[in-house]
């Protein structure tokens, strides 16, 4: 048998008798100006336990979801704060040095922004606007650039291993000496350009830049 408090059975479990089927209720005189449920079927218990565990696992499931996908892991704003780097007009802004692991610049505007030397391992550029920023030196390993505009950048010597660069992502006009591009999927018309003007040895990796491109 157990005593649950009226209130809180509505409020939480919005548990009222709605057919025959729900468990006797017995309601006793109260002299302290609260009424309580005293439930007498054991399969009321039996409810309020389901919707416990239900809650729980709603709740774990939730949690391993969001740990689990590496998409969900970018940071709003990283080191800057939540979303301040997001969808944010960033141009000229100084990044020279910073650690911005996973940091989520997506579809922001960079025009010009100094990443020189900056470690942005798993960042996010998804349709952002880079023309004429300085990514030279740069950590950019794992990061995104889908849809974005890379146009005249300085992406020298800049470690682009394993980067995303898919759609209508544009390096034109850009300086890539000595970029590593391994494993960076480029549309052919990209990767015939970049041929075009490739050169140079990657310093911290040691490839050359026009074999990480496979230029002929």
């Amino acid at each position: 048998m157990a005593v649950l408090n009226f209130t809180l059975c509505c409020s939480k479990l919005n548990c009222r008798p709605s057919s025959p089927s729900f468990p006797n209720l017995q309601i006793p005189n109260s002299t302290q100006g609260r009424t309580q449920i005293r439930i007498t079927d054991d399969s009321s218990i039996n409810f309020v336990e389901s919707v416990s565990k239900a809650c729980i696992t709603a709740l774990v499931s939730a949690s391993l979801f969001f740990a689990a996908d590496p998409a969900l892991a970018f940071k709003g704003g990283g080191p800057y704060g939540t979303e301040v780097t997001r969808g944010q007009d960033l141009t000229g802004k100084d990044f020279s040095g910073k650690t911005l692991i996973k940091q989520d610049f997506k579809t922001s505007i960079l025009r010009q922004a100094n990443f020189k030397g900056a470690k942005l391992i798993g960042a996010s550029f998804f349709d952002a606007d880079l023309t004429g920023a300085d990514l030279s030196d740069a950590d950019l390993r794992g990061a995104d650039f889908s849809l974005a505009n890379v146009t005249k950048a300085n992406l020298t010597n800049a470690n682009l291993e394993g980067a995303l660069a898919t759609g209508n992502t544009s390096f034109r006009g850009s300086i890539i000496t000595g970029a590593d591009f391994t494993d960076v999927p480029l549309r052919e018309d990209q990767k015939e350009y970049l041929c075009k003007i490739a050169d140079g040895v990657n310093p911290t990796t040691g490839n050359e830049t026009r074999e990480t491109l496979f230029c002929k």
